[in-house]
């Protein structure tokens, strides 16, 4: 957890994305954070997850506020990708901060996994 020069702190993750306050409060229970707040937690977390493991073939979608193609394989063109995993904005913050589990997740119907490259993103996770 560092400063974000306003006295609040924060937490890195991995390529250099950061999470404010406001996200990792609403993850403790806290208020919602401002739309603006947690879309750009959620665009930086998949940049940093597409900067962690390049590539398209397996699609990470965060409804309705983001989506990235990454790991290494065979690139999807048109249509449906094969290898797909989504999750809520909540779920997937909390997977990148560690503060839940795939199976947790998967579990509790709050992430899907499809595809027979999907479940190489939990290797990824957490990304601080």
């Amino acid at each position: 957890m560092t400063s974000d020069g306003s006295g609040r702190g924060r937490q890195e993750v991995a390529g250099g994305a950061f999470l404010p306050s406001a996200v990792l409060d609403w993850l403790a229970g806290g208020p919602a954070p401002e739309r603006s707040v947690l879309r750009a937690a959620v665009k930086g977390s998949l940049a940093a997850l597409a900067a962690a493991a390049p590539g398209r073939s397996v699609e990470v979608r965060v409804p309705p506020l983001g989506a990235v193609q990454c790991v290494e394989g065979p690139r999807h063109g048109r249509g449906t990708p094969p290898n797909v995993v989504e999750a809520d904005p909540r779920t997937w913050l909390a997977l990148v901060t560690g503060r839940t589990t795939w199976s947790q997740a998967v579990g509790a119907g709050a992430l899907s996994a499809s595809g027979s490259r999907a479940r190489e993103i939990e290797r990824l996770l957490p990304l601080v």
